[in-house]
């Protein structure tokens, strides 16, 4: 989108949020919206009228205000509830990130235990293998594509053992995935989508039935345990639950890892500064999410209750959609905020989220991200991007900040 055309513009609709010329062109149309317009008005086709957040206080305080909603039940009347757009929706939809207090509670309560300090440290030396063995794979040939030879095999395997998932379904996650975070309602699209998610559902009945007859010490068996139970988690909950798991669990940390992998290929001075100083890495590791948050855009909020936001009147049943990623480029709360510095003090970013959504992941994501970056720099020390950073193209994606690949030789 250009300055002309951004000038032109009054309303936003969710193609043009998901376009790659969008996500080129976005820091300066957040800068633009930070200044001027702290809400911006979106057209969302089937999910109605909705407003964009840019500003990093507006976004604390929404992200917690209880006025709004993830459940659109807890909104809509049964005659005001609008249909699905999709046959399976309803089939994936039931998990905690959909979900508010109390039933948000009991959700998150199945699977946290398994996201523990002292449950992610166990996982370390299995981390470590893994980033070893991509490594070994690709080091002969002096080159590889960060993001399908690294970036995201890394946490697919991890989160694919933890969950008792067979590895070698990993590149239909990586399809599936796409389909789930594609918000497009373009018809087309959708019957795409539609069709990929419906067979997520078959794998997903599948997987379940297995699991019901060889039960394990993985994270799946402990939910159909629950579900078994009756009171705890109901059979569309259950397959929710794992489908949030496969995607939450690794979409995020293959955009860490690319976009900080991007990030200091293109700051060589923060990238020697790393080299030198390896004590550094948990700080660079914030200033990467905050620099280019993985998640650009939250999912939606539904407005229970009308209220007043900077003079203008949300109303019931208004969607509400945050930028991450403005919000933590935002120059009132950090100082200089579009130099990458990896030695950036009190940095309060909200790339993970604020308040009950927060991610459940973050430090697993924390954690596969210093130990994939720290063994590909100390692995290939000559790690260099090939070609021009202008030939790197951002994704066409709704939710996400995500590269379509990062060649580089080393």
């Amino acid at each position: 989108m250009s300055s002309k055309e951004k000038k032109s513009v009054t309303i936003l609709t969710e193609s043009q949020l998901s376009s790659r010329a969008f996500k080129d062109e976005a820091y300066e149309f957040y800068k633009e919206l930070r200044k001027s317009q702290a809400l911006y008005p979106l057209s969302l086709g089937a999910l109605g009228k909705g407003w964009l957040i840019s500003r990093y206080d507006d976004a604390i305080h929404l992200l917690k205000n209880e006025k709004l909603k993830k459940n659109y039940e807890n909104v809509f009347t049964a005659k005001e509830k609008r249909p699905a757009l999709l046959k399976n929706e309803e089939t994936l939809t039931k998990h905690m990130l959909n979900s508010d207090p109390p039933d948000h509670n009991r959700l998150r309560t199945l699977v946290q235990k398994a996201f523990t300090h002292r449950m992610i440290l166990q996982l370390e030396d299995k981390i470590q293998h893994i980033a070893d063995s991509l490594l070994d794979k690709v080091q002969p040939n002096k080159f590889m594509n960060l993001v399908d030879d690294y970036a995201f095999p890394l946490p697919i395997i991890v989160i694919s053992e933890m969950l008792g998932i067979p590895l070698e379904d990993r590149q239909k996650f990586r399809v599936w995935s796409q389909a789930i975070i594609d918000f497009s309602d373009a018809p087309e699209r959708l019957q795409e989508n539609d069709h990929l998610l419906g067979e997520f559902v078959e794998y997903l009945e599948s997987l379940v039935r297995k699991k019901r007859r060889e039960p394990a010490g993985d994270l799946i068996s402990a939910l159909i345990q629950a579900e078994s139970e009756g009171t705890q988690l109901s059979t569309e909950e259950l397959y929710s639950m794992i489908m949030l798991l496969i995607v939450a669990g690794h979409e995020t940390t293959v955009n860490l890892i690319t976009n900080m992998t991007y990030a200091l290929m293109c700051h060589h001075d923060q990238l020697e500064k790393l080299r030198q100083q390896p004590d550094l890495m948990n700080s660079a590791i914030e200033e990467a999410l905050r620099f280019h948050s993985p998640v650009e855009l939250t999912t939606i909020r539904w407005t229970a209750e009308p209220f007043i936001l900077h003079g203008q009147e949300i109303k019931r049943k208004d969607v509400i959609i945050i930028s991450l990623a403005s919000a933590n480029r935002d120059e009132k709360i950090f100082p200089t905020a579009d130099i990458f510095d990896i030695e950036r003090k009190n940095n309060r970013h909200i790339a993970f989220g604020h308040g009950n959504h927060f991610c459940l992941g973050a430090q697993l994501a924390r954690l596969e991200a210093k130990i994939a970056i720290s063994t590909l720099l100390r692995r290939c020390p000559n790690i260099q991007l090939k070609g021009e950073k202008k030939q790197m193209k951002w994704k066409g994606n709704f939710l996400m900040r995500a590269l379509e690949e990062l060649p580089i030789s080393f």
